[in-house]
């Protein structure tokens, strides 16, 4: 790694977590908020993520790892890897109860006018800035390590991230907000639930610096790449069509796409 792109580093992942408050701005600020405008961004994260993991990050994987142990060896470790990381974000979601994950969604914010649904409303909310949190935490080890070993491609998948959080913004904010009117209580949680990134940065740098090589690093790029794949497929996808249509997300992925190859070919 590169320990002159340390502060750099560390600056864009805590940037792209902080993306979480644009998300409360926009639940707190917009008379209603952009269902098309969000179905489009959440398609076009998708297409950045996806794209980031097949063309650079799996690719980086299979040349780091087979410069050091050879093309065989490394397919089986890469492989391993990437699937690797969709099982660790497969489990996760599967620990999380389905009305405290993020990536459930609900269609109609509104709460009911009981009391004690508005207790339950403000519970999934603080349980949904956890779980976010949690989701967050292996994001920051990732763009902290991408960003290390090469600017651009850490600015790529900062991006990415980004654009990924601000809906997770609003899903923590917007439930917090309506079961207790308290926008400062909202978007504070909302906070909370981002610096989970910058957290998971000094995690990379104090824990796993040490222990980084070539073949580790290409790993950990390949085990990235299944957490992002997941999380677009999971995720980003499947929500991007639900608060839009189906050929808005897919324009949104497509433009992800052709702006990240474009990007990736100028800084070559």
């Amino acid at each position: 790694m590169n320990e002159d792109n340390l502060l750099f580093a560390f600056a864009l992942t805590t940037l792209a977590g902080l993306s979480t408050a644009i998300g409360a701005a926009i639940a707190f600020f917009a008379k209603k908020t952009d269902t098309k405008l969000l179905s489009t961004a959440m398609g076009f994260s998708a297409g950045v993520m996806i794209y980031i993991s097949f063309v650079e990050l799996l690719a980086e994987g299979f040349r780091t790892v087979g410069e050091e142990l050879g093309e065989s060896m490394a397919g089986w470790i890469v492989c391993g890897a990437f699937f690797g990381g969709m099982l660790v974000t497969a489990l996760i979601d599967k620990l999380i109860p389905s009305f405290e994950n993020p990536h459930e969604f609900n269609d109609d914010p509104e709460p009911p006018p009981e009391e004690q649904k508005y207790k339950k409303l403000y519970r999934m909310g603080i349980f949904t800035a956890l779980a976010i949190g949690i989701h967050n935490f292996p994001e920051g080890i990732a763009t902290f390590l991408a960003s290390m070993k090469d600017t651009s491609l850490g600015l790529s998948i900062a991006v990415a991230v980004a654009i990924h959080n601000i809906p997770e913004g609003i899903a923590v904010s917007t439930p917090i907000f309506y079961a207790t009117g308290n926008k400062k209580k909202a978007f504070y949680y909302s906070v909370l639930s981002g610096l989970a990134e910058p957290v998971g940065a000094v995690f990379g740098y104090l824990v796993l610096r040490n222990f980084l090589s070539d073949v580790l690093m290409g790993t950990v790029f390949a085990f990235i790449a299944g957490i992002m794949i997941f999380i677009s497929f999971d995720q980003l996808l499947p929500a991007a069509q639900k608060f839009g249509s189906h050929h808005r997300s897919l324009y949104g992925l497509i433009a992800g796409m052709v702006v990240m190859a474009i990007s990736l070919l100028v800084g070559n």
